[in-house]
């Protein structure tokens, strides 16, 4: 398989495996870095990749595998939002939205966000492989070396976790 096989395949996958780096890292620039450390060993070991195989499934278990063996390794990681993001999350509202409107969306997000950040890193990495990047189990547990049985149970915990933390900012406005 040649250079240019790779970049039809690998390429299409940057941002997803950014958003993951960036989740993972907490940072702008060490995300870029963990990237291009993930496509810089996927092209020396392209020769491994079997045609007709998930591409996706084994960019992504590149890059965890980097990420846990290169840092400091998932739990001692936090992770934030990029500045750009917010910036984003304004564009792609409609116009005829009104300020109240608005405001209630961004509160909502911010929410959805903190509770995220507030899990801990294997529960969230879980949560975005499923629910942002849309991993079956069985690619999941490819990416991150777990029966499928670790990740159906993980998934769930997490879930239950990410439930319990969006409920907490309703209880504490409900204290005031």
């Amino acid at each position: 398989m040649d250079t240019e096989f790779f970049e039809q395949l690998a390429l299409p996958l940057f941002d997803s495996l950014y958003n993951l780096a960036h989740w993972l890292t907490g940072n702008r620039a060490e995300a870029e870095d963990l990237v291009q450390e993930t496509y810089t060993k996927a092209l020396r070991g392209f020769k491994s990749f079997q045609e007709g195989t998930n591409i996706r499934a084994w960019m992504f278990r590149i890059l965890r595998n980097t990420f846990l063996t290169s840092r400091s390794g998932l739990m001692a990681r936090n992770t934030s939002w990029l500045e750009d993001e917010d910036t984003d999350m304004d564009l792609t509202i409609a116009h005829t939205d009104t300020p109240e409107a608005l405001l209630l969306r961004q509160e909502n997000q911010q929410t959805i966000v903190d509770a995220l950040e507030s899990l801990p890193a294997q529960f969230r990495e879980i949560i975005l492989l499923c629910e942002v990047e849309e991993f079956s189990y069985r690619e999941i547990a490819e990416i991150l070396s777990l029966p499928i049985g670790t990740v159906m149970s993980r998934l769930y915990r997490a879930k239950h976790a990410l439930r319990h933390a969006l409920k907490a900012p309703r209880r504490a406005q409900h204290a005031l």
